[in-house]
């Protein structure tokens, strides 16, 4: 999703056709980087029109919930220098799934603010251990990797934009 807001953004930034409305193929949009952090460039080698760069910076603004797991979690969440939302769940848990859209949007909302992770206690029960996760789903926020907040159930979204608007700056 934030790559395509940077094609779009790419669009509106990008060096005009000329009048006929042919074009001479030389405008070039350059996508650099590893998947994980691409950047996206418009380079106009034009003569007549003065070369234009845009550059994204998609890989600020993941817009989506990503996996955290015993692996990753040093690196994910404390590690972290935007705030980080954690949803504890599991499959077979109903509640879970209840929530689960709440905050996919949310992680669109404040995309680039905060960062929205997801463990799965049952793949991941050690995290789930330090934490004291008894009940789920159960949502934690983190900041400069200490736990600031803890909400335990299938919450509205209202709820949680609340409590994350209190770390975002």
């Amino acid at each position: 999703m934030a790559l395509e807001t940077c094609f779009r953004a790419w669009a509106l930034h990008a060096p005009q056709a000329p009048a006929s409305g042919i074009s001479n193929g030389r405008d070039r949009l350059l996508v650099a980087g590893n998947l994980s952090k691409p950047r996206l460039s418009v380079a106009s080698p034009s003569p007549l029109r003065p070369a234009s760069r845009f550059t994204c910076q998609c890989s600020n603004a993941v817009d989506e919930v990503v996996v955290a797991d015993e692996k990753n979690w040093e690196s994910m969440v404390m590690g972290s220098e935007a705030p980080v939302l954690v949803e504890f769940w599991a499959p077979w848990c109903g509640p879970c799934r209840m929530i689960a859209p709440v905050i996919d949007e949310l992680a669109k909302e404040y995309a680039g603010k905060i960062k929205c992770c997801k463990v799965n206690t049952d793949d991941s029960p050690n995290i789930a251990t330090n934490y004291g996760i008894r009940s789920i789903p159960t949502v934690l926020v983190f900041k400069n990797g200490e736990k600031k907040e803890s909400v335990i159930g299938a919450v509205p979204k209202t709820s949680l934009a609340t409590i994350i608007d209190k770390y975002v700056s």
